[in-house]
């Protein structure tokens, strides 16, 4: 009898750590799918979006917006649908990766597991991937804010330290440029210093070949105008006189002596 009331016990006891961390699981998979939809529902509010000049409450302030060039641009709807998908994007991964850590602790504390020294070893763990992967992380950190701030978007003509070209992709590790030349160059986020966006502002290319094409002409048109007839003046109008000259003063010794 005590060994059957200890193994009823124990059944007992697993089938309500059982249940536990059935509830534990709904629970967190209830979260996951609710906050997911939320996300889904918001990315595909901000998609559907009108633009802002179409907007009812900012009519009246439509001629004035046309004028501002570069707001205009910034709020496009394609600029805005890649935002949002890659915003959305990022939030599903982090929202997955938080509720699955969470619920997978408290799964471990339904079965009265203690799980201090797992939280500890997995800082540590942390601790030595966030040192292993710097440039990762510093590129994925790099394309967060490169998305957020609409520094540049697909279409977009930017210039780098090392490339000028047409951005065909933007991704949270690496973007990819399509140069004047054709090469299909992949730069990685964290790697970007400097960068300038031709297609925002008022760009205007410069006037290749008119500095030179106009100025060595003109200045070889002065020289060979100006200073080649000098020449053939000088010594056309010095050879004459000074030759009168010497025949005179010639003439004029040979008698006295």
């Amino acid at each position: 009898m005590p060994a059957t009331d200890i193994a009823t016990s124990l059944e007992n006891t697993f089938v309500e750590y059982l249940v536990n961390a059935g509830i534990v699981l709904a629970v967190g998979l209830a979260v996951w799918l609710v906050l997911h939809y939320a996300i889904r529902i918001v990315v595909k509010r901000v998609q559907a979006d009108r633009p802002v000049l179409e907007r009812r409450s900012l009519r009246w302030a439509a001629p004035m917006l046309r004028n501002i060039d570069p707001v205009v641009r910034a709020l496009d709807q394609e600029r805005r649908v890649q935002r949002a998908r890659t915003v959305g994007s990022l939030l599903n991964s982090v929202l997955t990766a938080v509720v699955a850590t969470v619920t997978g602790f408290y799964v471990l504390m339904s079965f009265n597991i203690n799980v201090a020294p797992l939280i500890a070893s997995v800082g540590v763990l942390g601790i030595a991937i966030g040192f292993g992967c710097q440039q990762l992380i510093r590129d994925f950190l790099a394309g967060i804010f490169i998305t957020l701030e609409d520094q540049y978007g697909i279409g977009d003509v930017i210039q780098t330290s090392e490339v000028v070209g047409t951005v065909e992709y933007v991704g949270l590790r690496i973007t990819r440029v399509l140069g004047e030349d054709g090469t299909l160059w992949y730069l990685r986020n964290g790697e970007i210093l400097r960068l300038g966006n031709r297609s925002k502002g008022n760009y205007q290319p410069p006037a290749e070949g008119m500095p030179d094409g106009g100025a060595a002409p003109s200045a070889a048109g002065t020289t060979a105008g100006g200073a080649a007839p000098a020449p053939a003046a000088g010594p056309a109008s010095d050879t004459n006189p000074s030759g009168e000259q010497g025949r005179t003063d010639s003439q004029r010794t040979e008698p006295q002596q």
